[in-house]
């Protein structure tokens, strides 16, 4: 579908006129991701929506800044383009950012946050996001630099060996298309990653019923996050998931998909 910045791959399946339960991507990970989720939840009679952010997957490599305005607005798009109204939100990792920020909007239309995993509750900053924005220094390091560590980044988000090779396989095949590495590199240099502690805070901001979905093993989004994000969006379930990494939704996927209909069935 093509949206406001250019055009956007998505998959909407699932029994009509069941809820709609809208995927908000993280980082690096193509619409493929919630595969073993979304078939479990048509089971349930659930409707989804799954899509890949701009740089991802088979969506467009926009020419500009990857910040978090671009991945809100491609989101409020697709879902004012499919006119799914109310939504039920999941996201991972930096997804949570951007759902965030959409559910906080005026306009947005969203029954409840499903977080799993979320960043932003860090304090130091990622040291692309300290380079100039101009000059030859930011182009090199994605070109060199990102490339090699993108590997040993998806190793990070999960436990066992196996995941760690179906996950490579599935972001690596996205970024085959040019223009993948600047979408990254731009993300990691314009996206606000670290001190978003406004954006959870549910005392200064009306946001939906909310459940947290948090990594025993997370290394990338450590469970010591866990507690300060409780406190600030005082979630109606916080599900801890031991011996399981960054990327609940992916390492457990029907475990992930009981708990979302739990906790849908219980609002």
């Amino acid at each position: 579908m093509v949206l406001s910045d250019g055009v956007t791959h998505y998959e909407l399946a699932g029994p009509e006129p069941g809820p709609t339960v809208v995927f908000v991507p993280g980082l690096t990970i193509p619409l493929d991701f919630w595969d073993g989720v979304v078939g479990e939840l048509h089971d349930r009679g659930l409707r989804t929506l799954t899509y890949s952010a701009y740089g991802r997957g088979m969506s467009d490599r926009v020419r500009g800044r990857y910040g978090r305005e671009l991945f809100v607005r491609q989101l409020d798009d697709l879902v004012r383009h499919l006119e799914l109204a109310p939504q039920h939100l999941v996201a991972s990792s930096m997804g949570a950012l951007i759902a965030l920020a959409y559910a906080g909007s005026a306009d947005a239309s969203v029954a409840s946050l499903v977080l799993s995993g979320p960043a932003g509750l860090a304090a130091e900053r990622n040291p692309i996001s300290l380079l100039p924005d101009r000059g030859p220094v930011l182009p090199l390091i994605g070109k060199n630099l990102l490339r090699r560590n993108l590997l040993r980044h998806l190793a990070r988000n999960v436990e066992s060996a196996e995941d760690a090779s179906r996950l490579r396989q599935l972001v690596l095949d996205g970024f085959q298309y040019e223009g993948s590495m600047y979408a990254l590199t731009s993300t990691l240099k314009h996206f606000p990653l670290t001190d978003q502690h406004a954006l959870f805070d549910s005392a200064r901001r009306a946001l939906p019923p909310t459940m947290l979905v948090w990594g025993g093993n997370d290394r990338v989004t450590p469970p010591t996050g866990l507690a300060p994000a409780v406190e600030l969006l005082r979630p109606a379930r916080a599900e801890y998931l031991p011996d399981c990494g960054h990327m609940a939704p992916f390492e457990r996927p029907l475990e992930f998909a009981g708990l979302l209909t739990t906790f849908l069935t219980e609002l």
